[in-house]
């Protein structure tokens, strides 16, 4: 909802053409406030599956589930955040030092994935017999 929200009120300052996101000295702050809605949608969307799939899937442990659903919250807390900071305050077109939130949260997806599929082909390789 915080990120639907969040596009609602980045279409509404296109609407009314709000200088302070449309201004041509502000492309950093748009391009990095888009990045957070978009970031930001996406990943609850793939959260929302791992939710919904998390009982029909068996992996080869519980501990597999934990560190995956705890990457993927990170995830979805961190790198939206850190885009939306970065865009808050901007020097010369670069982000502000929020933006150094979102590689940590490109690794926290990334560990919460892997950990999904790491017990799932564990899984799968203890009923193959390897």
């Amino acid at each position: 909802m915080i990120f639907l929200m969040l596009g609602i009120l980045l279409e509404t300052l296109h609407g009314v053409k709000a200088a302070y996101y449309l201004d041509t000295r502000n492309v950093t702050r748009r391009l990095m406030w888009t990045l957070a809605h978009t970031h930001g949608t996406l990943f609850s969307l793939v959260h929302i599956a791992f939710a919904v799939s998390v009982g029909r899937i068996a992996v080869s442990s519980e501990g597999c589930l934990r560190v995956a659903s705890r990457g993927m919250t990170g995830a979805l807390v961190l790198m939206p955040a850190g885009f939306f900071l970065g865009g808050l305050q901007f020097h010369g077109g670069d982000p502000g030092v929020g933006v150094f939130l979102v590689p940590i949260g490109g690794l926290l997806m990334l560990l919460g994935t892997g950990s999904l599929l790491w017990g799932l082909l564990r899984r799968r390789g203890n009923e193959q017999g390897h």
